[in-house]
């Protein structure tokens, strides 16, 4: 056997740990994702890419295959400097609000309260007027062709034409009330100013539509802002999982030419939903004109969606089709895709398994399947509806590739022609031209920098717009994470993930593990980009301490696999994660000998802190140290979605006595629902190791309930344990972030090195109050 040589305890390295911070590892580096912004209907886009040059913003002709900068920076800080009587930093000019207007054909962007536009053509600068705060009111909502501006004031709705220079109301609603409101704050008691209305215009201008939402008999939750003058109670509606007072929706469309408003006609199921939480473009579709909406209608159980085509004239409903899945439909990939007003849809579908496109005709009928395999449809890019072909990702189509890395194809609508366009080995993202003829392509992974190109609709490389370069970054030390795979506790499905190790890594010597963990089932917690910044950030800056720093999937742990690995899960939401994580580590231990499996930590946040502290109650001899901040240790009492969707509800209807409006007793049907989903409290007893639970006082999220019910249940079972809580903080933290950052370093030195703590100060960086 050979020997290793255990860190000792004066080898916490926090000062090395500083150097891999977030913000300065992004500083070394710059800009890690390039956004390109098309031009409206043009081959032309620009964009903004920050190096340690400074910060530049690039012209890109796609058909030319020509790039320049957009302007002469030097030029444009010596106009500022003459205009403004005072410097300007040629590498980092603060341009503000920096856009390209069609109608003015310009660029436009201020400086302080200061308008300017530019001539791309001309290079000239034009100083504008002060900007006037009424035109960036947030209160105002601009129709399409900015002829109309809606509103709310007192939950009610309101429109005004933008042109009018009496700013004459139009008021469209008198039934808006506190909870049952038009307003996007439906909770407010204290305003009667204008206030932004909850409404989404048509393409076309002549109407709008209301999702609202009837919260007036869900029970209330409260925070407490203790850093306030006089500490302030917080209300707000709060749905939890198996409540009978559920929150009902409607729509309600709205005609400018008549003021009048029709409500749908969607109502189905008790509790129903119409579009929502977890579906992409909130499940309510519109084409480019207004004379339908089409809405995906679910019921509470989540195991059927109806695709319903709404007539906004007269408020009537028609079922196009409908699908069942058991135990859920997968509303997180679910795309419908509305072609020329409805002569035909294209439709995402798990029904063989297998997120696949189907093509639907105008009533509803089935035309085709599109897409056919076993591999992962996700995103669809772009249609080009005059080529009737999409543009889509795909997940597991390459052989031998990470089946979470995406790739794009393009397919037409027949199912023929199917054609990868995007080739290399790495995870990619794409943005398409309006003329579908070219797009951008960002491609990375996280052991290879970003490199950015100009390919056409073919997928061939025409430019190379930007590549990452972290050549500072290495001279500090920093080496790039490892992707790995690993089984699932089954002993057969193929489980990803990514290693980070300290920058002064020596092979010979024996390293705590600690595991970063998500349980899913929304996304699994290992970066699939090059990433310098958020969780990776994190995990980099923590592996210099001494320890190396895992992240892996679980069954159970995206909708971007098959449909039984994203809900494996579904009836244990609290365990399904756990014997994956617990066998990963014990594999890696097994393959590196520089992995000390005796000393186990594990850490999350959200989601991540309700599994770390899971996990270490239920294998406490395996997991020594675990941080949970933010957890949702009792789901019982975390929003409806998240428990019913991902643990399950049930549904159960019996015959009732009620009382009519002639005060006659008739029977009638009533529909109720249970959800019941284990909780971390009942593990309390398990505690042997040691546990941090962090949370923010006014998480409005995952409420601090979770975390002072988990804090009972130690008590109670008369284990030590530690507790911090954020005064004033959200579900984020916000302010508190880079101190709860240190606060993981401590806690994980202290007890998986031995460090002792005897600085009672922390090395806060100077932005942090």
């Amino acid at each position: 056997m050979i020997s290793s040589v255990n860190l000792s305890a004066q080898d916490a390295n926090f000062e090395l740990a500083e150097q891999f911070t977030s913000d300065r590892m992004q500083n070394l580096t710059g800009s890690t994702f390039l956004r390109a912004n098309w031009i409206e209907d043009e081959d032309r886009f620009w964009y903004e890419w920050e190096t340690n040059e400074g910060k530049r913003w690039e012209f890109v002709d796609a058909g030319n295959q020509s790039k320049r900068d957009l302007f002469d920076r030097e030029n444009m800080a010596a106009q500022l400097s003459e205009e403004f009587n005072r410097g300007f930093n040629a590498k980092d000019l603060d341009l503000n609000g920096f856009d390209y207007n069609t109608d003015r054909e310009r660029f436009t962007f201020h400086v302080d309260s200061i308008e300017f536009t530019y001539n791309l053509d001309g290079n000239e600068l034009v100083k504008g007027d002060s900007l006037d705060p009424d035109e960036t009111e947030p209160w105002e909502i601009y129709s399409p062709d900015s002829t109309w501006i809606a509103f709310a004031r007192e939950h009610d709705l309101y429109v005004m034409r933008a042109d009018d220079a009496d700013s004459t109301e139009i008021r469209l609603t008198e039934d808006g009330e506190r909870w049952y409101s038009y307003q996007a704050d439906h909770g407010d008691t204290t305003s009667t100013e204008r206030l932004r209305a909850d409404v989404d215009w048509f393409e076309d201008s002549e109407k709008l539509y209301a999702k609202r939402q009837d919260w007036r008999e869900v029970d209330e939750l409260w925070v407490i802002n203790t850093l306030a003058e006089r500490p302030e109670l917080e209300t707000y509606k709060y749905n939890m999982p198996g409540e009978d007072d559920h929150y009902q929706d409607e729509i309600m469309v709205f005609d400018m030419e008549t003021h009048e408003g029709v409500r749908l006609d969607t109502d189905k199921w008790p509790d129903q939903s119409l579009g929502g939480v977890y579906f992409t473009k909130d499940g309510i579709y519109m084409s480019d004109e207004s004379n339908y909406l089409w809405i995906l209608r679910r019921t509470r159980t989540w195991d059927q969606i109806d695709v319903v085509k709404a007539n906004t004239e007269t408020g009537e409903t028609e079922v196009l089709w409908s699908e069942k899945s058991d135990p859920y439909f997968n509303v997180m990939n679910s795309y419908l895709g509305v072609i020329n007003n409805g002569e035909e849809y294209i439709w995402w579908s798990e029904r063989t398994g297998w997120g696949q496109l189907y093509r639907y005709d105008s009533e509803g009928n089935l035309v085709n399947k599109i897409t056919d395999g076993y591999f992962m449809v996700g995103d669809v890019a772009a249609i080009d509806t005059s080529a009737a072909t999409i543009y889509f990702e795909g997940l597991g189509m390459e052989e031998g590739r990470n089946p979470f890395h995406s790739h794009y194809y393009k397919v037409e609508f027949d199912g023929d022609n199917l054609q990868l366009i995007t080739p290399e080995d790495a995870n990619h993202s794409i943005n398409v031209s309006d003329s579908r003829d070219f797009f951008v392509d960002n491609f990375s992974r996280p052991d290879q920098p970003t490199r950015t190109v100009l390919r056409d609709n073919r997928g061939r490389e025409l430019m190379v717009l930007e590549e990452v370069d972290i050549t500072l970054l290495e001279e500090t030390g920093y080496t790039l994470p490892e992707q790995f795979s690993v089984k699932a506790a089954d002993g057969v499905t193929d489980l990803y993930g990514v290693m980070w190790k300290p920058s002064n890594f020596d092979p010979e010597m024996e390293y705590p593990i600690i595991s970063y963990v998500y349980p899913g089932p929304q996304l699994e917690p290992y970066p699939r980009n090059f990433s310098v910044g958020g969780s990776a950030a994190r995990a980099q800056a923590l592996s210099q301490v001494g320890f190396v720093v895992v992240a892996m999937g679980n069954r159970g742990g995206s909708p971007l696999r098959e449909k039984w690995y994203h809900q494996y899960g579904h009836d244990n939401l609290r365990d399904y994660a756990l014997p994956d994580n617990r066998y990963g580590i014990e594999q890696l231990a097994a393959k590196h000998r520089f992995i000390d499996i005796d000393r186990v930590g594990i850490y999350g946040h959200s989601g991540g802190g309700f599994m770390s502290t899971a996990a270490l109650l239920t294998y406490p001899d395996f997991y020594k140290v675990a941080v949970s901040s933010a957890g949702n240790h009792d789901n019982n009492v975390y929003n409806i979605w998240w428990g019913e969707i991902h643990h399950g509800v049930t549904a159960e209807t019996d015959s009732v006595t009620v009382e009519n409006e002639e005060g006659e007793e008739v029977k009638k049907e009533k529909t109720t629902f249970r959800s019941e989903i284990p909780t971390n409290q009942e593990l309390a007893e398990n505690l042997r190791g040691r546990l941090l639970l962090v949370h923010g006082e006014m998480d409005n999220n995952v409420h601090p309930a979770n975390t002072y019910r988990m804090a009972d249940a130690l008590v109670r079972a008369g284990k030590r344990f530690d507790m911090m809580i954020f005064p004033g903080a959200r579900h984020g933290f916000g302010r508190y972030s880079d101190y709860f950052e240190r606060m993981l370093w401590d806690y994980f030195a202290e007890h998986l090195l031995d460090y002792e703590i005897e600085d009672v100060n922390y090395d806060i960086p100077d932005h942090v109050d």
